[in-house]
């Protein structure tokens, strides 16, 4: 189950869960997309693996399985 982190790791931008701005490697660390495409050159700077858009997890099911706090 994804964590769905609150916020950017590097400018701390909210990112909700149904954002379409998340992005994240494949240790769930999590990056705004202007971050990711920017300033960090699509690397994560925490492990050196690359980006990808993070799935949004169904409004419906928010409740049942939340979003990490931050």
């Amino acid at each position: 189950m994804l964590k769905l982190k609150p916020a950017c790791e590097h400018c701390l931008k909210p990112l909700p869960p149904e954002s379409s701005e998340a992005m994240i490697c494949s240790f769930e660390c999590t990056f705004c997309s202007a971050c990711a495409d920017g300033a960090l050159k699509a690397t994560c700077p925490n492990c050196g693996g690359n980006f990808q858009p993070r799935p949004i997890r169904p409004a419906t099911l928010l409740e049942k399985y939340p979003p990490q706090e931050a």
